[in-house]
């Protein structure tokens, strides 16, 4: 069994160093300039650029081809193929797969619908992946994909909005955009429909990086051991205040911290901190 995704998803280096995953890039157009997010352009790269332009980034899916292209290589060497993806309540990606693999019927390919995105779907392939080689089912590993899913919460906030707005992913925020002046948000993502939503608001962007796992804290009882990562756009200085801050509250196992791919980064700017986590007690044993 092989995984095919898009790069919606975020791992570190060292997660993505044991599995293989066949990666499609979502593609990003900034000053005339195309990119394949995470192949031509690399986080670094991708923060320091925009830091140097007005322009606005635009995103893309990857077309139908290139999921037939890919769903046909591994279907004529005979492997069932797993094909996971970026939340469809945020990217039209996942109805493109799904169009590729009804034109091939002979194919073994099971789609899957993240309902997230960045690290939060990375846990549901590394989980995936973990499983491909324990040899278990695909029936086993989507079991364990649902239950690292209903686990797992993701919560982020950003020093600047405009982004967020220009790509038109928080027009339904409620009173959000109403009180955008000042106001800093902690924003999730909705497991039923894969969209954004307001998890709370601060008046700067320190308070909102501490405010977030203080809303950890208004589900899980202070001291509960979790497993937790922290993703950042170009900055690490961030990171480690919500590191340092979650600490205070919760005792935790940290994976290694992920920069927020390309692609992702290019509807929030530079600066977003946010933070996986889900209860040790909660997780397979995959996970």
């Amino acid at each position: 069994m092989q995984i095919v995704a898009d790069s919606g998803y975020d791992l570190s280096p060292q997660q993505k160093a044991h599995h293989t995953i066949h990666t499609l890039p979502l593609k990003l157009t900034l000053s005339g300039i195309s990119y394949r997010s995470g192949i031509d352009i690399q986080p670094e790269e991708f923060y320091a650029l925009l830091a140097e332009t007005e322009d606005m980034p635009v995103t893309s899916t990857p077309s139908q081809g290139e999921f037939l292209g890919i769903y046909q290589q591994l279907a004529e060497k005979g492997e069932e193929i797993l094909s996971i993806h970026i939340s469809s309540g945020l990217s039209g990606t996942f109805d493109i797969a799904q169009s590729a693999a009804n034109q091939l019927p002979d194919a073994n390919i099971t789609l899957v619908d993240t309902r997230s995105l960045s690290a939060e779907m990375g846990w549901q392939i590394e989980a995936a992946a973990k499983g491909i080689n324990a040899g278990w089912t695909v029936e086993a590993i989507l079991e364990t994909m649902t239950q690292v899913r209903q686990a797992t919460e993701m919560v982020f906030t950003l020093p600047d909005l405009k982004y967020l707005i220009h790509g038109g992913r928080i027009g339904h925020l409620k009173g959000l955009l109403a009180n955008l002046l000042g106001i800093k948000p902690l924003i999730g993502v909705d497991k039923a429909d894969g969209k954004y939503y307001d998890r709370g608001k601060a008046r700067t962007f320190q308070r909102a990086i501490k405010a977030i796992p203080a809303y950890i804290a208004s589900k899980f009882a202070e001291g509960t051991q979790l497993q937790g990562q922290i993703g950042h756009a170009g900055n690490p200085e961030a990171a480690a205040i919500l590191r340092e801050a979650t600490e205070a509250l919760f005792k935790c196992e940290w994976l290694p911290d992920c920069s927020i791919s390309p692609v992702l980064g290019a509807h929030t700017g530079q600066g977003l901190v946010g933070i996986v986590f889900a209860p040790m007690s909660s997780l397979p044993a995959t996970a």
